[in-house]
């Protein structure tokens, strides 16, 4: 018997779950996917498949001519542009769907702890904010494949993802969990991109403040900030920067 079409809820877990899955992994052997195959009843094979479907639309692995499968359907169409300009919402409908799901808290299934919630916070907010932050790490650090652009460093506990442009200054739908505003850096190069005394150009190219260029530098900052000035960064399979965040971190946080 023919399986029934996909639906809207089904569509936006297999995104949410392409987003956090580096393309070379999304095949019927993965356990994340083998996992929302269950929830799905699905096969993992059919779960794959539709996420690489949705790979069609990603504007980056177009560029590098990878298509995904061909004969995608209009609501993979529609969920992609939908989420393209609310990715907050991507985060936390997709959760709020396996919570549905499972028949639990939304909390529970996103993992979050609020016996400890910060005075005058609303707790739907900050559900919500903290699913976003989780996504966009998740999303960031499987693009970079979990290596340090800078240095190759692959130890996840020291891995960072970034914002390009600063979290509080970020629109909340557009920005603050979009994957194209975020670095996969570790933990010394995140705190010097954050205080502005590294960037990167359109190019990709690693710029150094002229704060860190002085007679006096000592021999391991220069080993491990300055001498990567004018290197390209290990650009991400999806998910490039976005030149508008790059050009924000030029102009309002390089220290030049």
């Amino acid at each position: 018997m023919a399986r029934n079409n996909w639906t809207r809820e089904e569509t936006i877990l297999a995104f949410e779950l392409y987003c956090r899955t580096p393309f070379g992994k999304i095949h019927s052997h993965n356990t994340e996917i083998i996992e929302l195959s269950k929830l799905l009843e699905r096969t993992p094979s059919a779960v794959s498949m539709k996420m690489c479907n949705l790979a069609s639309y990603d504007p980056e692995l177009r560029k590098r001519g990878v298509s995904g499968l061909a004969n995608g359907s209009k609501l993979e169409s529609q969920i992609w542009q939908e989420f393209q300009n609310d990715w907050e919402a991507l985060a936390f409908e997709s959760k709020a769907i396996l919570a549905s799901i499972e028949n639990k808290v939304i909390e529970i299934v996103a993992n979050i702890d609020l016996d400890n919630l910060p005075p005058g916070k609303d707790k739907s907010s900050v559900v919500k904010q903290r699913i976003g932050q989780n996504f966009f790490r998740s999303a960031v650090l499987n693009a970079y494949e979990s290596r340090c652009c800078i240095t190759g460093i692959s130890m996840e506990t020291l891995l960072i993802a970034s914002h390009i442009k600063p979290w509080k200054h970020s629109d909340v739908k557009t920005e603050r969990t979009n994957p194209t505003n975020g670095l996969c850096l570790n933990a010394l190069h995140d705190k010097a991109f954050d205080q502005g005394l590294i960037t990167i150009n359109k190019k990709f190219e690693i710029m150094v403040s002229h704060v860190l260029k002085n007679d006096y530098i000592d021999e391991q900052t220069k080993n491990w900030i300055v001498n990567f000035e004018g290197k390209h960064i290990e650009t991400p399979h999806k998910f490039l920067p976005d030149g508008r965040f790059i050009e924000y971190h030029n102009d309002a946080v390089f220290r030049g």
